[in-house]
């Protein structure tokens, strides 16, 4: 918990009071910038707050987005200090919700601690953590005296654990000073299911409860969308994870409907079975939890299950095949026998008897989780098989090679109506900001059309600032006018000689982005051998190297450039002259080649409306937006971005795209004087 302790009416002052050039900020720090984007962000906040309306706000690279909703939070939450009591009744506490961590490390390690230094108020901020995130002591105890039963190698794991848990006072995953396996975590975490509550022994001094105490006196709660949403919906249904509060900010909102889609759908893989059924009994080495308590029947059954899930994902990927071309994946209801319930249900059976002949308390938790784990995967099958939810989009997902993970996936073709029921509808105020929310170069509501509308955001004001930086003397934007269309045979050919031309200009240090894999191969092909005598080294995504480590080679010290797809167009940070260079080879429009899409496609033209002008084009405005706000990120830096698809000049729609991006030098190669 960060605590400051002074109080001297800080809901009294005006925003430019605080971040103006005379302002508490600036007062305290010399090198502080004011940034009128910013003051206007501060005010737009504060208003919307007041007026308890939701504000879609565009704010680009440099703004300062968080100071300018995390002060009228702050200011909120003191507003209501006229009573002795605190948390008052009418505690206008704020959650404020982010998609990565590194934006909450951000808020938590550096913005706040920051203000706590200017502003002249009490207040609290806490950073909240899913309930998995912490260590559980009870678990840990009966885990270590199960070690030989239930673990192949972990001891000396279990024993780092339990030597820092006698240390640490936060007790969550982040202050661990190494990373456990996740068979260990797992073993070991806190959870909802597995909790004797009050009559547990180390309640007093649980690491979960002792974080929720902290949560529950704070004014501003720092969270991620997927621990909020998970929030929103508990609460309908009479639990929380998360006191009440009264704002909500989510930042890096541009997210939000692809977080709902996973949070709201259904995802079987073939490992999720392995997880389960190895943690209750590994034939192979004969561990897990069964081993322990000897139980021959159930171990039995775990071994009937595993064989039925293998024989289940076997069908559905030959089912798969045979129908690609036909479904792209997408699932009918029952489109494969349902071989493995029956199983997974007598094991759930066996699994709530032991639970009730034991008399140990740890084991009847242990048995229990394991059951509820079971039920939630019996329930998930039946909805999938039968398609219970009629207007999701059922498909099957996989890798190109034959023992790839499969998965049944399911999601809303629309998550609007659940957003608005469980987040619109709930709360005074929802700011909604990110650096790309607009379709377009509009002020107005209608930029933020497209976005409201994904969301179920009916009646919302709509702001949208620039950035800061000079991107005419920053930015050069090169547009290739004379290249084929990226549709056409030849312009793969074409495109790669184009590539050279310009990672030569720049030395290397560029992305290269792309909407496909396949293209991206075919170009990583043609331009190996050049790369290779100019000495250039190409990190190429879909390689054996993960995201974060392709980038963390990608901004060391030399001559390299990164080859990316959909996760490079966005999220990426790479400020200083080692990104001085975005290639965007062709413009990011979305290819319904994916089941849910396809079906989100399909539902506007039922609708009467056009896929096309009414996903296709404002979705890919809004990635070409990320895509360039990629090479921006200070206001030292500075290079060029270069543009493939000869479309966005000579298509109708193609000023759209430019009107979308900051005023910069733009350069068309190959036009005819």
């Amino acid at each position: 918990m960060i605590k400051a302790n002074t109080d001297f009416g800080l809901n009294k002052k005006h925003i430019k009071d605080i971040l103006g050039s005379d302002g508490l900020v600036a007062q305290e720090f010399s090198n502080f910038e004011v940034r009128p984007e910013q003051i206007k962000m501060a005010y737009a906040v504060r208003e919307a707050f007041d007026k308890n309306r939701h504000l879609a706000i565009e704010a680009g690279t440099g703004v300062g987005k968080s100071f300018a909703y995390l002060i009228p939070a702050i200011q909120c939450a003191c507003s209501n200090r006229d009573t002795g009591d605190y948390p008052s009744a009418n505690h206008s506490r704020t959650i404020i919700s982010t998609y990565t961590i590194t934006l909450q490390e951000q808020l938590i390690n550096k913005d706040i601690p920051l203000l706590l230094k200017c502003l002249p108020e009490k207040f609290n901020a806490v950073l909240a953590k899913g309930r998995n995130n912490y260590l559980c002591k009870r678990r840990l105890k009966f885990a270590i005296n199960m070690q030989k039963k239930l673990f192949d190698d972990s001891a000396d794991e279990l024993e780092e654990i339990r030597d820092w848990a006698s240390r640490t006072k936060d007790g969550s995953l982040s202050d661990l000073d190494f990373w456990p396996s996740s068979q260990t975590w797992d073993k070991v975490k806190s959870e909802h299911g597995n909790c004797p509550g009050r009559k547990c022994m180390n309640f007093a001094d649980c690491f979960y409860r002792n974080a929720r105490r902290r949560i529950n006196q704070a004014d501003i709660i720092i969270a991620n969308h997927a621990l909020l949403f998970s929030d929103l919906i508990l609460k309908e249904e009479g639990f929380s994870l998360l006191p009440e509060y009264k704002f909500v900010v989510m930042d890096e909102a541009h997210n939000i409907e692809h977080v709902a889609e996973e949070h709201f759908g259904i995802n079987i893989s073939s490992g999720r079975f392995k997880f389960l059924l190895d943690r209750l009994y590994n034939k192979r080495t004969h561990k897990g939890f069964l081993a322990y308590t000897n139980n021959r029947e159930a171990m039995e059954l775990v071994c009937e299950v595993g064989k039925e899930s293998q024989r289940f994902f076997k069908n559905i990927r030959r089912w798969f095949e045979q129908n690609l071309n036909q479904t792209n994946g997408k699932c009918y209801k029952n489109f494969v026998e349902n071989n493995v319930s029956g199983y997974l249900n007598n094991l759930k059976k066996e699994l709530s008897k032991i639970a009730k002949q034991t008399k140990d308390t740890d084991e009847k938790f242990e048995i229990t989780r394991y059951t509820d784990l079971c039920t939630a995967l019996l329930k998930d099958i039946n909805d999938f098989l039968t398609q219970s939810y009629p207007d999701n989009i059922y498909w099957i997902e996989t890798g190109k090679s034959k023992t790839s993970k499969i998965s049944l996936r399911s999601a809303p073709i629309d998550v609007g109506p659940e957003l608005k029921k469980y987040l619109f509808e709930k709360h005074d105020s929802v700011i909604l900001t990110s650096a790309t929310l607009s379709a377009d170069g509009a002020s107005s509501n209608s930029g933020f059309e497209f976005f409201a509308n994904r969301i179920g955001l009916d009646d919302f004001d709509a702001v949208q600032l620039g950035s800061p930086f000079d991107y005419e003397k920053q930015v050069t934007l090169y547009i290739e006018s004379k290249l084929p269309d990226p549709n056409q045979k030849d312009f793969i050919a074409e495109a790669s000689e184009t590539i050279k031309k310009y990672i030569d200009k720049t030395e290397g240090r560029a992305f290269v982005l792309f909407t496909s894999y396949s293209m991206l191969d075919e170009i990583a092909y043609n331009l190996s051998d050049w790369f290779s005598k100019n000495k250039i080294k190409l990190f190429q995504q879909g390689s054996d190297m993960d995201r974060s480590s392709l980038l963390q080679h990608f901004k060391a010290k030399g001559r390299h450039v990164l080859f990316g797809t959909d996760s490079f167009w966005q999220g990426v940070d790479v400020p200083g002259q080692a990104l001085s260079n975005v290639i965007i080879v062709r413009l990011p429009f979305a290819v319904p080649d994916q089941p849910l899409l396809a079906g989100r496609l399909e539902q506007i033209k039922q609708r009467g409306g056009n896929p096309f002008f009414g996903y296709q084009l404002p979705s890919a405005i809004i990635k070409f937006k990320q895509g360039f706000g990629r090479l921006i990120r200070n206001k030292t830096d500075n290079g060029i971005v270069v543009v493939l698809d000869s479309r966005i000049l000579n298509k109708p729609y193609g000023k759209k795209f430019l009107n979308a991006i900051p005023k910069c030098n733009i350069k068309i190669i190959g036009k005819t004087k």
